[in-house]
């Protein structure tokens, strides 16, 4: 019971999860927190943050915070040019551009559906194989790879 992920609130029996698909990594924090150090390696942790955005986004409730939050979003990572730009098809870009103006709830489902395929597909599997998806045995101080 006492064994515990290098991050101290993650059960290693959920960490050991982590293998079976991109949502248990996904699905919890020390898997987000171990994914970005992953993709902050591999140059593309625009991804993780991108996802994130879209799934804090989508939790709002008032329609100020949604405009804010879509334009913080689009201006971040979806824009030609941004900081952290995403690796999206121009049509997808395109048409959230197109209605950046009135976002709704739905402005990036698919833009970070898109996302999430390229992490899932190409990301993901190489993850597993890093060394950041190695956590730490507490009792024994004993490195396990997930």
């Amino acid at each position: 019971m006492g064994r515990l992920c290098c991050f101290p609130k993650d059960p290693l029996e959920d960490v050991e999860t982590w293998g079976e698909s991109v949502d248990k990594v996904l699905g919890c924090k020390a898997g987000q927190i171990a994914f970005r150090e992953f993709l902050r390696s591999e140059y593309s942790e625009e991804n993780i943050l991108f996802w994130l955005a879209c799934e804090e986004y989508k939790k709002i409730k008032t329609v100020p915070e949604m405009i804010s939050s879509a334009n913080r979003i689009y201006s971040e990572f979806v824009q030609t040019e941004a900081p952290r730009q995403i690796n999206i098809d121009c049509g997808t870009r395109e048409n959230i551009t197109k209605n950046i103006s009135q976002p709704t709830l739905t402005s990036f489902d698919t833009a970070q559906k898109l996302i999430y395929s390229l992490m899932a597909r190409d990301c993901y599997p190489r993850f597993l194989k890093s060394d950041k998806s190695i956590c730490v045995d507490s009792e024994n101080l004993n490195h396990k790879k997930i």
